[in-house]
């Protein structure tokens, strides 16, 4: 599933996508019990809703979904062969209001799947070529106005 036009705000800027529709492509792989089990348990853990809609019900990702899903996009991210050629580090400082707690709360998580080490609560750095990966993110969850990105060099005294 590509998340990246996925931003969060509201449920209302989550477009539902059919019960059918979703049930189909599941069940060209699983059988229909497995397809609600697999629903009751996105649906228990408040993952989604369904929702009757105007022709039928419809799936709607809660923000937890969206969440667990970037999450989950971002742990899967390897690192090896990803360490910086030229010896610099990304250090990240970031000031996030209080009410994108949420997004806050998420970076942070993100941050540590990309390989950021955290020397502060709001100030990270990193020895890996994710500036890509850390930007995306970023501009897709309209955080960069909170966000100075800075590549570092340890200076010897």
């Amino acid at each position: 599933m590509d998340i990246s036009h996925f931003r969060i705000h509201t449920m209302k800027d989550v477009a539902p996508l059919k019960f059918k529709e979703a049930k189909i492509i599941y069940q060209k792989t699983k059988n229909k019990k497995d397809f609600s089990q697999f629903l009751y348990y996105l649906r228990k853990n408040g993952y989604v809703k369904i929702k009757n809609m105007e022709g039928g019900k419809a799936i709607i990702l809660e923000k937890k979904g969206f969440k667990k899903i970037l999450s989950t996009k971002f742990k899967n991210f390897k690192l090896k062969d990803k360490k910086r050629k030229d010896g610099k580090c990304i250090m990240l400082i970031f000031d996030i209001p209080e009410n994108r707690r949420i997004l806050r709360d998420l970076l942070r998580e993100v941050l540590y799947n990309l390989g950021y080490k955290m020397l502060q609560q709001s100030v990270w750095i990193c020895v890996y070529e994710v500036e890509k990966e850390t930007k995306f993110f970023l501009q897709q969850n309209d955080l960069d106005k909170y966000i100075k990105m800075f590549l570092i060099e340890e200076q010897k005294i």
